[in-house]
């Protein structure tokens, strides 16, 4: 990188390359799979858990609730997913994986670039937790949760 760059420019420049390669990598998933990155994201959460509201899963996954549930209907079109309506509370809508969404998860177990992952697994626990809190932090600089609430509200409004 140029050495003019102020430090911030310089790590702004490297958070673009980090998203160039996780947009390569989707489209890879995608034509490799047919299934997006944040479509095989939402699946794995899905595995780990026998069921969980929309909203608390586009919590966990930081996606707007409304790009969760465009991501959900098109999951439940391929029968990878199922919706249930609370009893209790009719607003509330509980998903849950599928059998069909298990096998697809598991063929398809490479979310992330593997490359990445056993390197970074490779790294002490201090490196790992080192990269894990300072990438936390960036995102909270960012306000990268207020800027996924406003998206979404964004979102609404167009509908």
């Amino acid at each position: 990188m140029d050495k003019n760059h102020t430090t911030s420019e310089k790590v702004l420049i490297t958070l673009r390359q980090i998203i160039r390669a996780i947009d390569i990598h989707s489209k890879y998933l995608f034509k490799c799979y047919g299934l997006s990155g944040p479509q095989l994201i939402i699946l794995r959460e899905l595995s780990s858990i026998p069921e969980i509201s929309i909203g608390h899963l586009a919590q966990e996954i930081s996606l707007s609730q409304a790009t969760v549930t465009d991501i959900l209907d098109r999951l439940e079109a391929k029968e990878f997913i199922s919706r249930k309506r609370s009893s209790y509370d009719r607003r509330n809508v509980f998903v849950r994986i599928t059998e069909k969404g298990k096998v697809v998860i598991g063929e398809k177990s490479c979310i992330l670039n593997e490359d990445f992952t056993q390197k970074f697994n490779k790294l002490e626990d201090w490196e790992q937790t080192l990269i894990l809190s300072s990438i936390q932090r960036i995102a909270s600089m960012m306000e990268t949760k207020k800027i996924i609430k406003k998206a979404g509200k964004n979102k609404k409004l167009k509908n």
